[in-house]
């Protein structure tokens, strides 16, 4: 491997239908991947994939600490288990590059920042359970719809057994590739009109 190191990108969208360009746009990257997921947690697939794949040398690209991580616990672990790896972590919205050997006024930033994306994240939830009650309060609330069909949910199965990529499905179906992982765990229901 050359000293230069490779410069990977990592992009978080929520939703698939969000841009996921304009994140690394006008930013040189030799390979990006991206998650269409909440960062609520680290069990992202192309996250885990990009820390595998990173090597000493090698620098993560990513447009803000919201994108990685929207805890600060997790965000910090993150960055201190990749640079003691050599692998340094740029975030272009804070202007701010962890090596290892980093300021405390970087530290202080990145838990102050990061504690910040966490605060908005519990705020957002903390909302949407207030709304919930109150709608529920006047009657109103059904719960969320399901996104497929049982008839599309055993079509899709299908064809992941067949070998289609996931990815491909989740934006043909137009869910997010959680939402595709959580159908394929849900277990198999019998339709009991068939057994009369």
């Amino acid at each position: 491997m050359s000293g230069k190191g490779q410069r990977v990108g990592y992009i978080r969208v929520s939703s698939v239908d969000q841009n996921v360009q304009r994140q690394l746009d006008q930013l040189e990257v030799d390979r990006v991947f991206t998650d269409h997921a909440s960062g609520k947690d680290v069990q992202r697939p192309a996250l885990q994939e990009l820390l595998a794949y990173v090597r000493e040398g090698d620098t993560i690209v990513v447009t803000s600490f919201d994108r990685l991580a929207r805890n600060v616990d997790d965000l910090r672990r993150i960055v201190q288990e990749q640079t003691r790896r050599g692998v340094k972590l740029e975030f272009t919205k804070e202007n701010l590059t962890f090596t290892g050997h980093d300021s405390p006024m970087a530290d202080l930033l990145m838990s102050v920042l990061g504690a910040v994306a966490q605060f908005e994240r519990d705020l957002i939830r903390e909302r949407q359970r207030e709304g919930i009650l109150l709608a529920k309060q006047r009657g109103v609330y059904r719960g969320r719809k399901r996104a497929l069909t049982p008839e599309q949910i055993a079509e899709l199965r299908q064809r992941v057994l067949n070998g289609e990529r996931k990815t491909a499905l989740a934006a043909e179906y137009a869910i997010s590739r959680e939402t595709l992982y959580q159908y394929l765990r849900q277990p198999v229901s019998v339709n009991t009109e068939a057994q009369k």
